[in-house]
């Protein structure tokens, strides 16, 4: 039997790292996890992961939390009864740099489940040491698409988002050659068939309130305001090379079809599954195999409707907005992400309306000096910096 595919996993304290991690305990011999990186915000939950898991390597990226998590083995492996000896301590790599280093160590895939732009770093650095990258962490790939692709070979990068999941499946029913369209879809958010005006009071708890994902309060709310759907639009293009003109966005409510692909002969094939991330990420994780009972299937013995509807692009102009960004290139998708980072923290802080999230990133962009092509980190994150500032000076001046 071939051996176990050994994975990093980068975020493994975050949602997507804790089912990877769940993803792979069912499947030891077929997955191995043998490094885990997190911020440094739950040591507790790092050391029993990496305890339980017997990785070589943890990377925290609070320097000062590597002494922390040096007393949270200790505690761990005390509350399993272990004594010294029974058990080996992973190495600890703690800074801002560590999920960098960790990613460029030795392993077959590495998960990036990283939250934010931060996670850009460690995606250039698995590339270039030549690992596949489980692609979680959408951020990285959109602000630093033209670095990204440039450190990409082909087939080096899987997509771990269920709606570009679900594209690379369907995308093995035809040749490059036969493609027409691609085809996401968007829940809608909690406030799908609402017109522009009837969006205006909006509070934070309603656009906290999505009626199929449990997600973090950022996607929820970039999920609300389609903002989600227009990084996923950029994601798809930087992906799989597809002409923004060629990419549609339709709105299915139940969230069981996760995206289709039309052929040149009128063939529509799509995936569905009930929305569970489980199933992206273990084919991100073995891809391009998959693993056994990872989640249930549907059940074809009990009634169901399948909706579908035009996207609302006035009530909704998110995606109109991303599509130019996307086609504007350079730092322009940086900018969109960074600026709409600023506006979803301050409609929570209720500083702005629902609608204004949109409207401040519309702003900032039209606001945005001429920043050219990025060609290092850098350059995206001076370009980052700018946005947010920018976008806050905004928000200060109502």
């Amino acid at each position: 039997m071939s051996q176990p595919r050994e994975v990093t996993v980068l975020g493994s304290t975050g949602s997507i790292g804790r089912q990877a991690i769940a993803v792979a305990r069912q499947n030891p011999d077929r997955i191995r996890i043998t490094g885990l990186a997190a911020g440094g915000g739950d040591v507790a939950t790092l050391a029993e992961q990496a305890l339980a898991l017997g990785v070589r390597t943890v990377a925290v990226a609070r320097a000062t939390a590597a002494q922390d998590l040096q007393l949270a083995f200790y505690a761990a492996a005390s509350k399993k009864g272990w004594s010294k000896g029974e058990y080996s301590l992973p190495e600890i790599l703690a800074g801002p740099r560590a999920a960098e280093e960790l990613a460029a160590r030795p392993a077959d895939v590495v998960l990036n489940g990283i939250a934010g732009s931060i996670g850009l770093g460690p995606t250039l650095s698995a590339l270039r040491a030549g690992r596949t990258v489980a692609l979680a962490n959408k951020e990285s790939l959109i602000a630093g698409g033209d670095l990204v692709l440039a450190a990409a070979a082909p087939g080096q990068l899987v997509p771990v988002d269920s709606e570009h999941s679900a594209l690379a499946q369907c995308l093995r029913a035809g040749t490059r050659g036969e493609l027409a369209r691609l085809v996401l879809t968007a829940s809608g958010g909690p406030f799908r068939g609402r017109s522009a005006a009837e969006l205006e009071g909006v509070t934070v708890e309603q656009a906290l309130a999505h009626p199929t994902w449990d997600m973090g309060p950022v996607v929820t709310i970039n999920s609300a305001t389609l903002v989600n759907k227009g990084l996923e639009l950029i994601e798809a293009h930087l992906l799989f090379g597809v002409p923004y003109a060629d990419i549609d966005v339709v709105v299915h409510p139940q969230s069981i079809v996760h995206s289709m692909v039309t052929f040149a002969d009128g063939a529509t094939i799509a995936q569905a599954s009930p929305p569970d991330m489980r199933l992206p990420i273990a084919l991100g994780l073995a891809w391009p195999d998959r693993l056994p009972d990872v989640q249930p299937a549907l059940d074809w013995t009990a009634a169901s409707t399948w909706e579908f509807f035009p996207l609302d692009e006035q009530a909704f102009p998110a995606v109109r907005l991303a599509r130019s960004v996307g086609e504007a290139g350079g730092v322009a998708p940086a900018i969109y992400n960074a600026a709409n980072e600023e506006a979803v923290a301050a409609f929570t802080a209720g500083r702005l309306s629902f609608p204004g999230i949109v409207q401040l990133v519309a702003r900032t962009l039209d606001e945005a000096p001429d920043l050219g092509v990025p060609t290092r980190v850098e350059d995206v994150l001076a370009a980052e910096k700018w946005a947010r500032e920018h976008a806050r000076g905004i928000i200060a001046g109502g």
